[in-house]
């Protein structure tokens, strides 16, 4: 996909100023999601299940290459045609390849963000294939012709007004509808193109090197019937998310549920073994995994940030992050947003184009006490803040005023004299002020009314 995270800050700006319901929906969404995170936690021991989940994480990363092998082996063994994609464009290639193999007109998707990462929709349609996404959420911003805007909730950024409307206009429902409507008007839409659909493409939550059971969480339905409807199965699967062993998996299964949704397990699990078998009635014919790379090598490599690659991708963090909710996803111009996006995304397509992403943040720490995994994400935000004035990639308003604020901090003349300057200046001027800091405080809060003494003054009068 196209990366436009260095637009960041404009596009932040814009979406606070032209879309405030943005942030209505996102606030509302995320704080339901973080509530119940916070009474799903509190039901079981979870810091003993999130030490359980990080050790299990880091010593699949720490013996990537060995569980890899055991994973093709155990996938070939249950018939699964096992392939490897370095980038992007390798992975575009192999799945237009099994595409024309099997002259697949029509593709049904499940929700997988790493597809949305390698650009899967737009390469298939241009080779003429009908892509239908089958997630609601994702069907609904397939509609509006947008990306992701969340993790697990793609459609979130969007108000229940805005979703009827767009439905009223496409599908004629009434101006009014109940959601109840609107899900049953997608269901029946989206039920004929699983029964018309040559191809079904999913990602995979886990990969057990094991046994070679692929595991999706879903809570529609839709995963399973893009899984086993069609002739041909496509899972696109990062190296990162393999796990061990199958007696693994009912922790990261449950923990993953807990953190994402608040909820004990999701809906629907499936744990796929391969194609079906003789005799078996349902099932695709062939399934094909593609181990996608795509930099996660790199960021493996990275002694620092390789601890990012214990992601589950359940969106716990952006679900509690106060700067993520203040505009959703698209302002990040990544598909990755949110804490995790912004210590993912530098790793993956490098710092000089994600370079604001890093600053994104207020450094609360909330991110790290809902991460199932203990990425350290704070910590490493710091660390791509670092490379970037290593790199002389810090922004260069913010570079500038950092140097100013040190000047002036460090000089007592500079201080004093700066604040006395504040303090003089008139009633409207700080109401209405063009001072960066100053005027992005007042937008949000009364204005300032300045002590007529400093600090200084009145201490030194024993006040």
């Amino acid at each position: 996909m196209q990366v436009k995270a260095n637009d960041y800050p404009k596009e932040s700006a814009r979406v606070l100023r032209e879309e405030p319901g943005v942030r209505e929906s996102v606030t509302a969404a995320t704080l339901n999601f973080d509530g119940k995170r916070r009474q799903m936690y509190a039901e079981v021991d979870s810091e003993e299940w999130r030490d359980f989940a990080e050790g299990v994480k880091n010593h699949v990363l720490s013996n990537l290459g060995t569980y890899l092998t055991q994973a093709e082996a155990a996938l070939q063994r249950n018939g699964v045609q096992v392939h490897w994609a370095e980038d992007a464009e390798a992975a575009q290639r192999i799945v237009a390849d099994i595409a024309k193999a099997n002259q697949v007109q029509r593709v049904v998707k499940a929700k997988t963000m790493v597809s949305e990462e390698l650009g899967i929709n737009p390469m298939l349609e241009g080779l003429g294939m009908e892509v239908l996404e089958t997630d609601l959420g994702e069907y609904i911003i397939q509609l509006l012709d947008q990306p992701p805007s969340h993790i697990i909730g793609p459609a979130i950024h969007l108000s229940l007004e805005q979703i009827r409307k767009l439905f009223h206009e496409r599908f004629d429902t009434p101006p009014e509808a109940a959601p109840e409507l609107l899900a049953a008007t997608a269901r029946k839409l989206l039920r004929e193109g699983f029964l018309k659909a040559d191809m079904g493409i999913s990602g995979g939550n886990f990969l057990v090197a094991e046994t070679g059971t692929l595991a999706l969480i879903e809570n529609e339905g839709n995963i399973r019937l893009s899984t086993s409807a069609p002739r041909i199965h496509v899972a696109l699967v990062g190296l990162e998310k393999l796990l061990p062993r199958f007696s693994d998996l009912s922790v990261f299964l449950s923990l993953t549920a807990r953190a994402a949704t608040g909820q004990r397990l999701g809906t629907f699990v499936s744990l796929i073994q391969g194609p079906r078998r003789a005799g078996e009635s349902d099932g695709p014919e062939e399934v094909h995994v593609v181990l996608v790379d795509n930099g996660r090598s790199s960021v493996l490599a990275d002694r620092e940030a390789w601890e990012t690659l214990r992601c589950v991708r359940c969106g716990a963090c952006l679900n509690a992050c106060p700067v993520y909710r203040q505009t959703g996803g698209h302002a990040y111009g990544y598909v990755y947003s949110g804490p995790i996006g912004a210590i993912l995304a530098p790793g993956l397509v490098g710092l000089e184009n994600t370079k604001p992403l890093p600053y994104a943040s207020s450094l609360c720490g909330a991110c790290f006490q809902a991460c199932p995994v203990r990425i350290p994400i704070p910590k490493l935000l710091l660390t791509w803040r670092n490379r970037a004035v290593e790199q002389g990639l810090q922004p260069q308003l913010e570079a500038a005023a950092i140097k100013g604020y040190a000047a002036a901090m460090t000089r007592p003349w500079a201080y004093n004299l700066g604040s006395r300057a504040l303090r003089m200046l008139p009633k409207e001027a700080l109401d209405n002020t063009v001072l960066p800091v100053v005027k992005a405080w007042t937008e949000g809060r009364a204005g300032i009314k300045p002590s007529p003494k400093s600090f200084r003054e009145l201490w030194d009068e024993g006040i």
